[in-house]
């Protein structure tokens, strides 16, 4: 009876559907689910939810919710973690601040100035949870859902002793779309992929041993379905593969696409459209929230049940429990040097095998050239940030700002300098204290006012 604690678990429906994929399996059917969250409204919806699968669904688990983080790991199996550190008022100055710059972020929660303060924010609370698993489940497989993903993973790489691994669905979710595009089912495609999170590749994708690349060429030159997925298709065209995160989100990687409101709504296309403007996420994020805060829980209690979803954490559990081996696209260290042609201490998405006796990243070789340079510079990108938040290092902190591709493609070097001063003033509640190093060459040349 394996123990899984939920850290985070008042983010309900997403807690919801990963603990009702971990009871649909009959060797994890008897799990002791603990949930815990600092907000104790949330937890609550969450726990009567969860409570009422188990009666429902009359099944042997138990499940009991908590305040207190070390109640939820003590002599915990698997730690999942989906935090959010903050709240609304530093997300608004992550995507705002750069905004008046120039820097348009639609997400801004993995990459970009919006990512590597979200970084910064999280890291602290992130490692405390490390901490306390070294303390009370040293043994425990921590599985990370919180953005942004490779920066965390990193940092509890670098600074603890907890195996941890990355879990995010936007693999399966390119497979569907590739699926589409190449008008083939999703469930025969066969697939490598490998690079970072949210910029890992399509290295090969076959339909019954074939290639469909000269499938996704073609509807590239078919209008209507160019349209649905304008920036994957134009870096699939330029740099030779197709990437794993969406048009929307992607175009946040990259220096073309987004410093000109004209670009912005060409490239929107229609399926993400919506998507595609500065701070839409920010957006659905605080109306999400509100409705979240709803003191009544709009839930029929008695026709909860549970139903599998396409989520990796049940099944990787699983394997691990039973032997049964599957094979994911996780976020793991390169200290197997699984991609040789990125650096050792990164965090990459791999494919990795998995069954009772762990998890064995799969060794991908080289990227193409081309690919590994666009993966490389946001992979030094996490690591300074990572090097930052560790040491109180401002200096890296203002070099991992712009080395961003986007922020380069907006502002200058002092302008960025200002942008950084600005967040970290504003976020100085949020974040570790950084302070300049005392060799540094640009601290007296900081521009005091924008």
């Amino acid at each position: 009876m394996p123990k899984i604690a939920f850290i985070g678990a008042g983010s309900m429906v997403f807690a919801t559907n990963l603990i009702g994929d971990i009871l649909t399996f009959d060797e994890l059917a008897d799990s002791e689910i603990a949930l815990m969250d600092i907000d104790e409204h949330r937890l609550t919806q969450t726990h009567r939810i969860a409570e009422a699968m188990v009666e429902n669904e009359n099944l042997d688990a138990t499940v009991h919710a908590t305040l207190d983080r070390k109640t939820a790991l003590e002599d915990a199996d698997y730690v999942l973690n989906m935090i959010n550190v903050g709240g609304t008022e530093p997300f608004e100055n992550e995507i705002r601040i750069p905004e008046q710059y120039g820097v348009k972020q639609a997400i801004g929660d993995t990459t970009g100035p919006g990512g590597i303060f979200r970084g910064l924010r999280t890291i602290p609370v992130v490692l405390d949870l490390a901490r306390d698993m070294e303390e009370l489940c040293p043994d425990a497989l921590l599985l990370n859902y919180t953005n942004p993903m490779a920066i965390l993973c990193k940092a509890v790489f670098d600074a603890t002793d907890i195996e941890v691994v990355g879990l995010c669905h936007s693999v399966p979710h390119t497979a569907a779309a590739i699926a589409e595009y190449a008008e083939v089912p999703q469930s025969e495609l066969d697939y490598w992929v490998a690079g970072i999170n949210h910029m890992a590749w399509f290295l090969q994708c076959e339909h019954e041993g074939s290639s469909v690349y000269p499938e996704l060429k073609e509807a590239y030159e078919d209008e209507e379905t160019y349209q649905k997925d304008t920036v994957r298709f134009e870096m699939m065209k330029h740099f030779g593969a197709f990437p794993t995160e969406s048009s929307h989100h992607m175009s946040e990687y990259i220096p073309y696409i987004r410093t000109d409101e004209a670009t912005i709504e060409t490239m929107s296309g229609t399926k993400f459209a919506e998507r595609m403007p500065t701070a839409t996420y920010l957006e659905g994020w605080k109306a999400r929230s509100a409705d979240r805060d709803n003191p009544d829980l709009d839930v029929n209690l008695d026709e909860v049940g549970i139903e599998r979803s396409e989520e990796y954490a049940s099944r990787l559990i699983h394997s691990l429990e039973t032997g049964t081996q599957r094979r994911f696209n996780l976020n793991v260290s390169n200290g197997t040097n699984a991609i040789e042609n990125l650096p050792e201490d990164a965090c990459v998405e791999v494919p990795v095998y998995v069954d009772s006796s762990g998890l064995h990243p799969a060794s991908v070789g080289e990227l193409p050239r081309q690919l590994a340079a666009l993966d490389r510079q946001h992979s030094t990108i996490y690591g300074l940030t990572v090097e930052g938040a560790l040491e109180g290092n401002r200096e890296k902190i203002h070099q991992a700002v712009k080395l961003d591709p986007l922020s380069g493609a907006a502002c200058s070097l002092d302008e960025l300098s200002q942008l950084t001063e600005e967040l970290i003033e504003a976020n100085s509640e949020y974040i570790p204290t950084l302070e300049w190093p005392s060799d540094s060459t640009v601290s007296e040349s900081v521009p005091t006012t924008k």
